[in-house]
């Protein structure tokens, strides 16, 4: 059994599979995964209870598996989320899109999304699109 990083045989097999310029989708406990599902995707429910476990925590988890090249978030019509700001510092360097919500699940929503993890995360627009990256040399 792996020591560290992800553990969930699902999600390792998707994001082992992906490739540069593939998406995973991890999504607040409010988005609706099932009928928005891209047609290639797996959904993994992770839901554990309202507010476990965080986006913030399963993306953490996600970045020591894969490189992230670009990313979308979900943006309300006013304001800024707080989560933003953890997804600034969680992802140093990477482009991140706004996108409203119509507009964000219609790019959610496209072919190239692998994998959609569902959270249990209770805060509103806590959902961020991933553009897997290229390997990177060790």
């Amino acid at each position: 059994m792996k020591r560290w990083g992800c553990i969930n045989p699902l999600i390792n097999a998707d994001l082992s599979a992906a490739g540069h310029g593939d998406q995973v989708l991890i999504t607040d406990g409010n988005y609706p995964a099932l009928s928005k599902k891209p047609p290639e995707a797996r959904i993994v429910y992770l839901g554990l209870r309202s507010g476990e476990p965080k986006v913030t925590d399963v993306l953490k988890t996600i970045l020591q598996e894969i490189n992230v090249e670009a990313a979308v978030v979900m943006s309300p019509e006013q304001g800024r989320p707080e989560i933003f700001d953890e997804f600034d510092e969680l992802l140093p360097g990477v482009t991140i899109t706004q996108a409203g919500r119509q507009e964000f699940y219609e790019k959610a929503s496209l072919k190239n999304v692998r994998l959609v993890i569902s959270t249990g995360e209770n805060r509103t627009f806590a959902n961020i699109l991933l553009t897997i990256g290229v390997a990177a040399a060790k």
